[in-house]
C-alpha cells in the first residue's frame, strides 16, 4: 500500500512538472501569475497587458512610456527642471547651492574629499588640477587640445552664479558637453563648492543694486556771471 502510495505521488509530481512547460527559455506555468507579473504600466518598456503587449496604443492611448515630470530618481535627493535652452539657462541664475552654508563637520570635510576627487575625474583633464585652465589636454599648449579650457579660479567665474555653473555642468554648453551621466545632481552642487572654496565665492545675486549717484546740479544759466548779455 505504501509503495503504491508512494509511486501515485511521484507520478502526480511528474504530471504536475510536465504540465508547467518549462524547458529551454520557457519558465513554465507561474502559480498566481497576478501576484508574479507586475501588471503595472512600467516607464520605459512595453506592457503586457490584456495578452499583448503596447496594448494602449491599439486602443488609440497615446502613452510616451516616459516618468512624469518634476520625477525624482530614486535615491536622488534633488531635482533639475529646467531646460537646456538659454531660457533655461537664464532662469538658473537664481538657483542657490543647497550645500553653500553647511557648516564644517567631519562629515562635510568627507564630501569636500569626494568633491575634490570627482572634480579631478571629471573636470581636471580639462580645467586643470588648479583650476587654471592647464588640465593635461591642453598642457601648456602642447597637448591635443589646441584651445585653451576656461580657468575656473579667475573673475569669470566669479562673476557666474552657482545655478549657472549647474546648468552648464548638466547640459553643456560650447566646446563643453553635459556631465549629467557622469555626476549625479547632488555630486554636482559639491564639485561646485569645491570649485567655490579653492577658487572664490560666487556671485552673489541676492546683493542690493549698488545706488545711483545723484544727477549733479543744474546751472543756473540766468546768472549773469555764468551766462553773461
Amino acid at each position: 500500500m505504501n509503495k503504491f502510495l508512494f509511486g501515485t505521488g511521484l507520478l502526480v509530481m511528474a504530471a504536475a512538472f510536465a504540465g508547467c512547460g518549462a524547458g529551454g527559455d520557457n519558465p513554465g506555468s507561474a502559480y498566481m501569475p497576478d501576484m508574479y507579473y507586475s501588471r503595472a504600466y512600467e516607464t520605459y518598456g512595453y506592457n503586457n497587458v490584456e495578452g499583448e503587449y503596447d496594448s494602449l496604443r491599439r486602443r488609440g492611448i497615446n502613452f510616451t512610456s516616459m516618468p512624469v515630470p518634476g520625477t525624482v530618481a530614486r535615491g536622488e535627493h534633488f531635482n533639475y527642471w529646467l531646460t537646456a535652452d538659454s531660457a533655461g539657462l537664464q532662469a538658473a541664475q537664481s538657483l542657490k547651492n543647497p550645500f553653500d552654508t553647511m557648516a564644517v563637520t567631519p562629515a562635510t570635510a568627507g564630501m569636500m574629499k569626494e568633491a575634490e576627487r570627482l572634480y579631478l575625474v571629471n573636470c581636471g583633464i580639462c580645467h586643470g588640477t588648479n583650476l587654471d585652465g592647464n588640465g593635461p589636454l591642453y598642457n601648456n599648449g602642447n597637448g591635443p587640445y589646441p584651445a585653451k579650457p576656461r580657468e575656473l579660479n579667475g573673475d569669470y567665474t566669479r562673476n557666474l552664479t552657482d545655478g549657472h555653473v549647474y546648468h552648464v555642468i548638466t547640459f553643456g554648453k560650447g566646446a563643453m558637453g553635459s556631465y549629467s551621466s557622469q555626476l549625479t545632481p547632488e555630486q554636482r552642487w559639491w564639485v561646485i563648492k569645491y570649485m567655490r572654496a579653492k577658487g572664490g565665492a560666487a556671485k552673489d545675486t541676492t546683493a542690493a543694486p549698488a545706488a545711483v549717484a545723484a544727477p549733479a546740479a543744474a546751472v543756473d544759466t540766468t546768472n549773469s556771471q555764468t551766462n553773461p548779455r
